[in-house]
């Protein structure tokens, strides 16, 4: 990853530090991974939990899930002998049994090993309907930023001559066998300032990409330029787009040689399904005579819209407590995903003589559910037409993975993963802090096997709160191991900010607003010492990206809420955060520092800039990663060495390796999982 061109700050002392391959940075660094490391793998639990949870992560009994692509069921799969990971496949009859037979399509550690490349894999697509090539994304060292490889799935090899695109945060779609609609980094001028391709480009098989002709471009004050291609036979439509904000992005379906904008709300998500058109309401819209309330999905026929006639249809309305978590697609059948208080049912409509029908999916309950349709669209003949899968979990059970059918009858069980933790006498709960403003906050609190309310239960609290990102219960065994079964109880907080009650709960604390996220978080806070879960010197916050910046922030507002602090990949520096890497697609989210009015509200919160010497602070720990080409180590290693000049004495530990997600293979997440942990208990634990 090349350094981080900065604008020079005379005010900031620290701007070295973002250089990412600067020999004074990385000595920095290295001195403070090495204070970290001999402080916590000293701890006598640290090797114990380093082995626990990578045998959790390399169990051969977790759920292979699977991608289907014509008749095949493809997965990628990790283990202790596969440390990099193996491409696979397999049939649905081998799928259902318990051991199926696999076939390795591509095995990365051999890969790996034959480049001399540290190669994290990161996803590929498919040509149908055959299915015999696909564009294999590989990431040096868990980047955003990939290498584009043509690959053939039945000679099980790289393309001779193939479509190949170098590293760089491209996007790429098929149009036909012999051509791909390309975004990239072409060069001076092809990026937007958030660092993302702003030219398509259509790409020819045999071809200099050089020579390729720009079909679309977005301007350089956008966030990225896109295209869709739906091959459906008889519904093929080529549509591009561009994000203008985080939030709003405008689309131009391709008519001949004519593209054509579709008239949306720039804030709605639209999606074409065969004959009709889907479209998610993050606003309220006046359309058809009527206004529709924000939150909704409304469906209509593709052809009417396209001509201006949208003779709209509700298929979901919100309410106060529930709103709609996502939407799968069968060939006749729309599956819903609700979450009513932070809890998932699923619902499957279909349009009949009267009008669309719907019906409750009988499905596992009250945890987290999520669906998605196996129907391949391409094929002629589909048998798994009307098939979907269904994946449940929660805190305590672990996830299983159910086949159903739009036509009825039960979900039946394909995959089960065991109890990868023992949570004999272990019990999850929901309940609901009161914040600043007097919203309901809901939150969950998993408690150990004989915990009670004594006020003194070593207490680690996680949240997000951003981007309309809904946290919901899942069963960690990693977490099992290396806190409930030693006696930590674990509580999840839903701040606003996320989506768990639909786009009025994102809305509610963003810009201006911001503050309000970390109001709920330490509302949770609060109840959680006011009920005797626990007391500020057993309690732990512990959030990543934007809900690192949102515990960085209460840590400093409320330090007499915490005794520690594990602040993950995280924004810190709010004056400068728009111009290292991806972050000016943020300003949606949270403003334009270099507006006055957007800095008088980013400015009261800004972790960098408020920490100061001679406040008592919660000690903090943090992990980021130089591979992070999405928020900038920067932010971690200037916070860290801003405090330890104050005369905090804060943590600071990178993995080389990783990108946005900390890790890049298993030994290293079970590494990093481990020192967090040793830092966790060294500071909670009873005396």
């Amino acid at each position: 990853m090349t350094p981080q061109m900065t604008t020079p700050d005379t005010e900031d002392p620290h701007l070295w530090l973002e250089d990412v391959t600067g020999e004074r940075a990385l000595a920095w660094v290295r001195e403070r991974n090495a204070e970290t490391e001999a402080l916590l793998e000293a701890d006598p639990r640290h090797e114990a939990t380093r082995r626990a949870v990578l045998e959790v992560l390399d169990s051969r009994e977790q759920i292979p899930y699977v991608t289907r692509r014509g008749g095949a069921f493809y997965n990628f799969w990790r283990d202790a002998e596969h440390p990099r990971g193996l491409w696979r496949r397999t049939t649905l009859a081998e799928y259902r049994k318990a051991e199926p037979a696999w076939e390795t399509v591509l095995d990365l550690d051999a890969l790996a090993a034959a480049e001399g490349e540290n190669w994290v894999w990161a996803g590929a697509q498919a040509l149908g309907p055959d299915y015999r090539r696909a564009l294999v994304e590989l990431s040096r060292g868990g980047a955003d930023a990939c290498v584009v490889r043509e690959f053939d799935l039945v000679d099980r090899r790289f393309v001779d001559g193939g479509f190949v695109l170098p590293e760089a945060k491209s996007s790429v779609a098929w149009d036909d066998l012999d051509h791909i609609y390309v975004g990239s980094d072409f060069g001076p001028g092809s990026l937007t300032a958030s660092g993302y391709p702003r030219l398509v480009k259509r790409w020819a098989r045999g071809t200099p990409l050089a020579s390729a002709p720009t079909v679309f471009e977005a301007e350089p004050a956008d966030i990225y330029a896109f295209v869709s291609v739906d091959h459906t036979p008889g519904f093929e439509r080529t549509v591009f787009g561009k994000a203008t904000d985080f939030y709003n992005h405008r689309l131009w379906l391709q008519q001949g040689t004519a593209l054509v904008e579709i008239a949306k709300p720039s804030d709605a998500t639209l999606s074409f399904w065969r004959e009709h058109v889907l479209i998610d309401l993050r606003s309220d819209w006046a359309a058809g005579g009527r206004t529709w309330p924000q939150g909704s999905l409304l469906v209509a026929d593709a052809a009417a819209f396209l001509r201006g006639e949208p003779r709209l249809e509700a298929l979901f309305t919100p309410t106060a407590t529930c709103s709609l978590a996502g939407h799968t697609t069968t060939r006749d059948a729309l599956i819903l995903t609700l979450l009513d208080d932070v809890k998932t049912r699923l619902e499957a409509l279909t349009k009949g003589a009267a009008g669309w029908q719907r019906r409750a999916v009988e499905a596992p309950s009250p945890g987290t559910l999520s669906a998605s349709a196996l129907h391949d669209p391409l094929l002629a003949h589909d048998d798994l037409a009307e098939s979907y899968l269904v994946n449940y979990t929660d805190f305590l059970t672990p996830d299983s993975l159910l086949l159903g059918d739009t036509r009825g009858g039960a979900l039946q069980v394909l995959k089960a993963r065991p109890a990868m933790f023992d949570a004999t006498g272990c019990r999850a709960e929901q309940r609901f802090a009161t914040s600043a403003d007097g919203t309901r906050v809901p939150y969950f609190v998993v408690w150990p096997k004989g915990a009670v309310a004594d006020g003194a239960n070593p207490t680690l609290l996680y949240a997000y709160g951003g981007f309309e990102v809904s946290r919901q219960p899942a069963y960690s065994g990693a977490m099992g191991r290396a806190w409930l079964e030693r006696g930590g109880v674990y509580v999840l907080a839903n701040l606003r900010g996320g989506g768990e009650y639909g786009p009025r709960w994102h809305q509610a604390a963003i810009r201006d607003k911001k503050q309000r996220s970390y109001d709920d978080m330490a509302a949770v806070a609060q109840a959680l010492i006011a009920e005797g879960v626990t007391n500020p010197r057993h309690l732990a916050i512990q959030g990543g990206s934007n809900g690192g910046l949102m515990v960085g922030a209460v840590m400093l507002q409320r330090p007499e809420l915490f005794k520690a602090v594990v602040c993950q990949v995280p924004l810190l520096d709010m004056k400068r955060y728009h111009r290292l890497l991806a972050g000016a697609s943020w300003m949606a989210e949270y403003g334009d520092p270099d507006d006055p009015a957007d800095w008088a509200f980013i400015s009261a919160y800004r972790p960098y800039h408020n920490v100061k010497p001679g406040v008592a602070l919660p000690r903090v720990l943090f992990p980021p990663s130089p591979r992070d080409d999405r928020v900038h180590p920067g932010h971690a290693r200037k916070m860290a060495a801003r405090m330890r000049e104050q005369g905090h004495a804060p943590l600071y530990w990178e993995n080389l390796e990783g990108g946005h997600g900390g890790a890049a293979d298993n030994p290293q997440r079970a590494r990093m999982l481990a020192l967090e942990n040793s830092f966790l208990w060294m500071q909670l634990a009873r005396r």
